[in-house]
């Protein structure tokens, strides 16, 4: 990696002028402040933003890369992160990335710039992110999916968490479960589909692909799936829902069809969002620890800052199914 003296050497200069001309100082002559900055590209020169940060005594700094600002559970994760990290000291810095590779990519680029400390982040499952931050030795923790690359990780045993909630709704008496989950290829979307078709396997239901649909993670994209599933012929009367985000849209296509809700279809969703104990009947939910998420990644991010040379750790955390009016047809 390139320093201020490779740039230096290279553009005929003290770094005391390198030094004033990348922080754009009035003082540099613009013919060698040209030079340096010509040099500085050349070299891949990049000004360590954590001295910089140091000499003015400002907080290190981790951010932490989530896929959807928007979803409460998110907002619970990086309260926990952000929880642990004031503590000691450190600021968050959050970016949310859509499930979007490329825009997870460009957040990745900034934090090495910036030089931050580590990076905490929910994979979108492009490798090369994560090789990015490997290359340059960031510490980072990945958060509710694994990553290919060693890494430490936080993750929600969420395939026997929809295993359990699926058999909840078989033990009310529902006859067609179906399931609402998010696309194929994310980690958590495809083990709350394993989970579902395990309950049904277990339970000796045949596993239909006509009560399943994979959609976006958003409202908008469950409210479509549950429309299709309600106006098949033999609609799903209970559903799994594989986030809160999603439970809007499911909730508001069963009204649009004049559904009644645990009476007439089941429903029990991931997350308990805090709208969820107010709708009524209130919605069944499989709860997760997103708070605990965030801590225990916060620290093991800040163990793995102060040691990079610590093994790898994978945390699997437990869910718990909360039992309300909406999964029982009384």
């Amino acid at each position: 990696m390139a320093t201020i003296s490779d740039v230096a050497a290279l553009a005929g200069v003290s770094t005391a002028t390198v030094s004033r001309a990348l922080n754009g100082k009035a003082t540099v002559d613009p013919e060698l402040a040209a030079r340096v900055r010509k040099a500085a590209g050349e070299l891949g020169y990049r000004p360590n933003g954590p001295a910089r940060n140091l000499r003015r005594q400002e907080a290190a700094v981790v951010a932490l890369i989530i896929s959807d600002v928007e979803n409460p559970f998110w907002t619970a994760v990086a309260r926990g992160v952000e929880d642990v990290a004031h503590e000691v000291g450190y600021s968050v810095v959050l970016c949310n990335s859509d499930e979007s590779a490329d825009k997870e990519s460009r957040y990745v680029d900034v934090a090495i710039q910036e030089r931050v400390a580590g990076v905490i982040l929910s994979p979108t499952g492009s490798t090369s992110s994560v090789e990015k931050l490997a290359a340059r030795g960031t510490a980072f923790v990945a958060v509710d999916r694994p990553l290919p690359h060693e890494s430490d990780v936080v993750l929600v045993d969420t395939r026997a968490a929809a295993r359990q909630a699926t058999e909840h709704l078989i033990a009310q008496g529902y006859e067609r479960v179906g399931c609402v989950t998010g696309p194929a290829g994310v980690r958590t979307a495809d083990d709350r589909l394993a989970g579902y078709r395990d309950a049904l396997r277990a339970a000796k239901r045949r596993s239909t692909a006509k009560l399943v649909r994979r959609t976006e993670y958003k409202a908008a994209g469950a409210h479509k799936a549950a429309r299709e599933l309600l106006e098949q012929a033999e609609p799903p009367d209970a559903l799994l829902v594989a986030n809160s985000a999603m439970a809007v849209g499911v909730l508001q296509a069963l009204q649009e069809h004049g559904v009644r809700l645990g009476r007439e279809v089941g429903l029990v969703s991931f997350d308990d969002a805090p709208w969820a104990a107010l709708i009524d009947p209130p919605l069944s939910v499989v709860a997760q620890p997103a708070y605990e998420i965030g801590t225990v990644a916060a620290r093991l991010l800040l163990a793995r800052i102060t040691d990079s040379t610590r093994p790898p750790t994978t945390t699997t955390l437990g869910a718990r199914l909360i039992e309300r009016g909406s999964s029982h047809r009384g």
